[in-house]
Order: C-alpha cells, then sequence, then structure tokens
C-alpha cells in the first residue's frame, strides 16, 4: 500500500474516531466499531490523576505518558505531534504554566476541532492546534524546547521524515519523548499487512531495534528507553488473523508487540 492511501486510511478512521466517547474507543476495536482488531484498552494508561487532566479531551488513544519523562519545564514551548483532543497538550500547559507555550499538530479535521473547542471552554490563550503532515511539518526550525507524541508516530509512513522533523523544530538542546508501539521480532505477514490493524497501532510498527536506529541516525543523542511494556494480545483476537499452529509459533518465539516510552536530546 502507498504512502499516500496509509495516511488516508488514519486520516478516516480518526476522523470517526473524534466523535466518539472514550468510552466507545475503550470498548471497540481501535476506536473504530465493526472490525476485528486489538482495542485501545491494551495500550492505554489512565491520565486521570495528572495536573491539566481534562477529561472532554481524553479519548484513550494513547500508549503511554509522555510528559512524565519529557522533562518539560516552566516557561517551556511544548509540540505535541498527533495532538488529537488535546489531552496531552493541556498537561503540558500545567507545566509550563502561564509563561510556556504549548502546540499541537494534526492533520484530521474533526480531531482538530474538537482540541479547539475544548482549549475554547478551558480559556487557554496559550495553547494552540495547526493542521499539518508530521512528516512535512509547517512549523519554524528551532523553535521547541521539548516535542512530545503518544501512540502516533507508528502510524507515520516515513519514520525517518518524521524525526528529521523533529530535529529541525527542535532548539539546540532541546528534547523529544514519545510513546509508541514497537515490535520484537517478526510479526506475521497477515497481521502486518492488515489496514484496519495498521489504522489501530499495530501494523504499523516496525521492529524496535529499526525504531531506535532511525533515532540515532538522525543525530539525537542520550537515547533512554524509560517504559517498555508487552502487549499481551488475546487468543480470540489472534484467532482472527492467524491459526493455532501460527498462534503457538508467535507465542513460542522472540515475539511480540510492545509499548515503549524514549527520549533523546538535539
Amino acid at each position: 500500500m502507498k504512502a499516500e492511501d496509509l495516511k488516508y486510511i488514519v486520516k478516516e478512521k480518526y476522523g470517526v474516531i473524534a466523535h466518539q466517547s472514550k468510552l466507545q474507543n475503550e470498548t471497540s476495536c481501535c476506536g473504530a466499531g465493526g472490525c476485528a482488531s486489538v482495542d485501545y484498552t491494551i495500550f492505554s494508561e489512565s491520565y486521570e490523576k495528572l495536573k491539566g487532566y481534562n477529561s472532554d479531551a481524553d479519548l484513550g488513544l494513547g500508549c503511554g505518558i509522555p510528559t512524565q519523562f519529557a522533562g518539560i519545564r516552566e516557561g517551556d514551548s511544548v509540540l505535541d505531534l498527533g495532538s488529537g483532543a488535546g489531552n496531552d497538550c493541556f498537561v503540558a500547559r500545567a507545566i509550563v504554566g502561564e509563561t510556556g507555550h504549548v502546540t499541537g499538530i494534526d492533520f484530521t479535521d474533526a480531531m482538530l476541532e474538537k482540541a479547539n473547542k475544548n482549549c475554547e471552554k478551558l480559556g487557554f490563550k496559550n495553547v494552540e492546534f495547526v493542521q499539518g503532515d508530521i512528516e512535512e511539518m509547517p512549523l519554524v526550525e528551532n523553535t521547541y524546547d521539548v516535542v512530545v507524541s503518544n501512540c502516533v508516530l507508528n502510524l507515520v509512513p516515513d519514520k525517518q521524515k518524521a524525526f528529521s522533523e523533529i530535529m529541525r523544530v527542535l532548539k539546540p538542546g532541546g528534547s523529544f519523548c514519545v510513546s509508541d508501539v514497537v515490535i520484537k521480532g517478526a510479526l506475521p505477514d497477515n497481521l502486518r499487512k492488515d489496514a484496519e490493524m495498521y489504522a489501530g497501532c499495530v501494523s504499523g510498527a516496525i521492529e524496535m531495534d529499526e525504531y531506535l536506529e532511525i533515532i540515532n541516525h538522525q543525530g539525537f543523542k542520550q537515547v533512554t528507553i524509560h517504559k517498555l511494556k508487552e502487549i499481551e494480545m488475546p487468543a480470540d483476537i489472534l484467532k482472527n488473523y492467524l491459526n493455532d499452529s501460527e498462534i503457538e509459533q508467535f507465542r513460542n518465539k522472540e515475539t511480540g508487540i510492545f509499548s515503549i516510552t524514549v527520549s533523546a536530546k538535539k
């Protein structure tokens, strides 16, 4: 499948997800009903006790809490990639305070509309949401102290471009922290090829060593893995894609799906 086709699938699916509640997203497969896929309850972590948490902005779509390890400070300028309804942006805003600034970028119209409505209700003047493709961000270079992202970069077809863009927009000495989905070993082909799984976070994921190599290749330093959590795939989900023999092979190999939270400095 071509990169533009994959982007179209992701944009269409997340346009649907934007109009659903957190409960709907967590009780259907990856936020979209009617598909045979992995549901987000396997990935998401609770934000509810975090300062700045806003329930209207929480669609239950993350696979970690990157703001916890991002080293955000009061007064910082922060960029959130794939900002959705604004969940991580509002948590970051609670840290940067009145003197900082938070920007969210997303390419789904419905998500941007939801985020802007949430921001307007909260009355924040130092949080903004812009439309753009993470591979070619319409943002000025050397602008941000910190870049965060939560379960989004695995959906980007060209991850080299994505991390290159992160490098470009970060200030010298700035850092990023992302939570994402990676795999270890060879994911079976019929899992990888399924477009619903791609839009649902799994098949867009790449091998962990390759993921870390991309970060290093872009020139980032002090690459640190803060959290690595294996995603236990239930047998009834695997049965949608694999026969009994293939499931046994999948379980016995050093193969799996993981959520990872990693940071690095420019």
